[in-house]
């Protein structure tokens, strides 16, 4: 028995590059556990600056200075935030504070129409089923409500927390974008300097998730504008915050837009009730649902990400059960991290490979 693991053992951690890059990813989640809240705002900074890479190569691309790029970039950011908390946040603020306030009438007209199913199905559901469930429904958006209020009054620090961050962040990532080859290459060289494993995993990783997060986020805005204007033209409630959720929704694959088609049915069944206009909506819905699923999502991402539906679903479901929100955010780099550490595990061909990259990648003598 100690033979055969000591014969696994030697064959999959022989190599110096394997026990560092172990070491790396466990000393990469102790960090994550134990400071992630202290570290949210560098992390995020890290994030932000990876995303607007692309666009300060693109601003280089036209013959601007490094440091004018990087700045530009900045503003364009500071742009961002600002029309988020000063436009988009309290009107979607203000949407929810409505929705919360016709909940109650909206819990009501459910009722009244779900109690009708006992008389026309009385061998399927009884009214004290019925009760049930809307008394439980009840207690729930009590709950919710109590928890509203006590955010409201006990997390006032958490405000302050935001606002700082919306200092702090926009700076982190302008030294980011500014320095990003000098911090590259002195986080470098505290790595051996062969280390073929390494690389061929950084250069995976760093096309794949470029693209899929820089894509990942286009596709969020495009879906929630094209939402918005839709929603807006057909006179929906609520259109702004379902526009967000509908955005949102991509995040998630395949569950995200199943979930967020209840509340949009269920607010235009609730302001049209079973008329042409709700007809109208859910083909309108559906339509955005199959553009971003057939053109969308296939010409962002045609060769960002190659990973199996099952392993896609798995993945979303392990990293938003253990991070949360970004858990979910990232669930996919995260898989395709893992993809790429298994591809690039060390086998003899690998070695052969790597020694073959290594010899080419070395500066030839100079001729005496």
């Amino acid at each position: 028995m100690f033979a055969i693991v000591k014969n696994w053992v030697n064959r999959y951690f022989s190599q110096e590059e394997v026990v560092l890059l172990v070491l790396l990813l466990l000393a990469a989640l102790v960090v994550l556990a134990t400071l992630g809240q202290v570290l949210a705002p560098v992390l995020a900074a890290l994030i932000i600056a990876f995303l607007m890479q692309g666009m300060v190569h693109r601003l280089k691309t036209w013959r601007l200075p490094h440091g004018l790029a990087v700045s530009v970039a900045c503003l364009v950011l500071v742009g961002i935030i600002a029309a988020l908390f000063f436009v988009v946040l309290p009107i979607i603020w203000r949407q929810v504070e409505r929705l919360f306030n016709e909940l109650p009438n909206m819990v009501s007209r459910g009722q009244s129409l779900l109690l009708l199913l006992p008389d026309r199905y009385p061998g399927l559901v009884s009214a004290v089923q019925i009760d049930d469930l809307f008394k439980t429904i009840g207690d729930e958006l009590g709950s919710i409500s109590q928890a509203l209020l006590t955010l409201s009054l006990a997390n006032l620090p958490i405000l302050a927390g935001v606002l700082i961050y919306t200092v702090i962040v926009p700076i982190l990532v302008f030294f980011f974008l500014k320095d990003s080859d000098k911090l590259i290459a002195w986080c470098g060289s505290f790595l051996p300097q062969q280390r073929p494993m390494l690389r061929q995993i950084w250069y995976e990783m760093n096309d794949q998730v470029a693209n899929y997060v820089r894509g990942k986020v286009i596709e969020i805005a495009i879906v929630a504008v094209a939402s918005y204007a839709a929603f807006l033209a057909l006179g929906v409630n609520y259109a702004l915050l379902l526009a967000v959720s509908v955005g949102l929704s991509v995040l998630i694959p395949y569950i995200g837009a199943a979930v967020v088609t209840i509340p949009v049915a269920a607010i235009g069944l609730f302001q049209w009730g079973w008329s042409t206009e709700f007809f109208y909506l859910m083909i309108v819905y559906g339509v955005i649902q199959l553009l971003d699923g057939n053109v969308l999502v296939p010409l962002l991402f045609s060769e960002a990400v190659n990973l199996h539906p099952v392993a896609i679903i798995l993945a979303v479901l392990v990293f938003g059960g253990i991070w949360g929100f970004w858990g979910v955010f990232f669930a996919i780099p995260l898989a395709t991290l893992l993809k790429a550490i298994m591809n690039a595990w060390p086998t003899e061909g690998h070695k052969a490979e790597w020694q073959a990259r290594e010899a080419a990648s070395e500066p030839e003598a100079p001729a005496e």
